[in-house]
């Protein structure tokens, strides 16, 4: 289902696997989450850059944060319900209300000020999706 490295880190570290189904009793059980959004890491094979740098970060947050890995096949629902553009991605959650995305590889320190940020944000709904830059000519045209 997953990349061979993207395999060790789950079983390596625990990190459950969340579905469509699971993903609201994981949230209500834990106050900030982290979901791990790695589509096909032969076609995105950033997520298994993730896969590394997820359990480092993962140690500096360990008291703040709990990560979790959506299942492949529920990864299309959530990221409509989401909203996020790129993989791999992680969305972050606290008591279940959206704070944000950091989609694609960053560097370590992009990373910390992301994940601070994050942990420090109000709530908010998921970004609007922008179809033209999802579907180009999908949108409607304006009228001048």
């Amino acid at each position: 289902m997953y990349t061979p490295l993207i395999d060790e880190m789950i079983e390596k570290y625990a990190y459950p696997i969340v579905t469509e189904e699971s993903v609201d009793a994981f949230q209500s059980a834990n106050e900030h989450v982290v979901l791990f959004f790695t589509e096909n890491g032969n076609n995105y094979p950033e997520a298994n850059d993730v896969a590394v740098i997820l359990p480092e970060l993962m140690k500096l947050y360990k008291d703040k944060l709990v990560a979790a890995v959506v299942h492949r096949e529920s990864e299309r629902p959530l990221q409509r319900r989401y909203r996020f553009k790129g993989y791999p991605a992680l969305v972050f959650l606290r008591d279940g209300e959206y704070l944000g995305t950091i989609s694609k590889v960053r560097d370590w320190k992009e990373y910390i000020d992301e994940f601070d940020t994050l942990l420090a944000a109000q709530p908010s709904l998921p970004p609007a999706f922008d179809l033209d830059n999802i579907c180009p000519g999908s949108a409607p045209s304006k009228a001048s």
